[in-house]
């Protein structure tokens, strides 16, 4: 293939031999077998440094055309904090009562999920993930960013692992609709919130749904 002037090689990559590679595999899939959505969170607080290497992993996503269509604000500020719970208590309080079909709510029933959303208070950090759905090029003018959805969606995945990774915990929260988070954070027009995200310690009480996750002949289908 031809390569444009603006590449280089590659030299980042690292290797590994095959029984290393999969020692590393089968650890990491443990390491992340123990992540779990959290909802009882401690107030205990998470340094900034923290939070942004964190955001930087999530960072190296792909996506398409390498527009990294993302844009993360991280929210520590008590009063931000109580004013996106009370916007995000309203829209849930809606979902639960007027908006969400019976059968939803009966998916979501063994969760033991309501209206009421104290982690946005008590966790040290939260993380609202914003999609740009366009951008302003160099001249100034409209630039459509490409498959923002799919990019946002690695990206994310990628800073849950972050998190997870850090030895922290969170949850990924959806108030909808969520058009407040731009308002609070004072995005712009090009960008939509994706995914609000509380990021914290455990509390010590803390209790989690029983659940299981599916098999691998369940998720993969293998053609040798």
């Amino acid at each position: 293939m031809t390569v444009p002037d603006n590449h280089a090689p590659l030299t980042s990559y690292q290797s590994y031999p095959a029984q290393e590679m999969a020692q590393r595999a089968r650890d990491f899939r443990q390491t992340m077998q123990r992540r779990r959505s959290i909802r009882m969170f401690a107030d205990t607080p998470v340094p900034k440094e923290i939070i942004a290497d964190i955001l930087l992993t999530a960072g190296t996503a792909p996506s398409g055309a390498n527009q990294q269509p993302w844009h993360f604000c991280a929210v520590s500020n008590p009063d931000m904090k109580r004013r996106i719970r009370i916007a995000a208590e309203q829209e849930e309080q809606a979902f639960y009562t007027e908006r969400a079909p019976q059968a939803w709510l009966d998916a979501l029933a063994p969760l033991g999920t309501n209206a009421s959303k104290p982690f946005l208070d008590i966790a040290p950090w939260l993380i609202v993930c914003f999609a740009e759905s366009w951008h302003f090029t160099a001249n100034g003018e409209k630039g459509k960013n490409y498959y923002v959805t799919e990019s946002m969606g690695i990206a994310v995945g990628m800073l849950i692992t972050a998190v997870h990774n850090a030895g922290l915990v969170t949850l990924t929260h959806t108030p909808s609709p969520m058009g407040f988070l731009a308002d609070i954070c004072g995005r712009g027009e090009n960008e939509r919130a994706y995914l609000l995200m509380p990021v914290g310690y455990p509390a010590d009480d803390c209790q989690v749904p029983i659940i299981t996750k599916k098999a691998l002949s369940d998720i993969a289908t293998f053609f040798e």
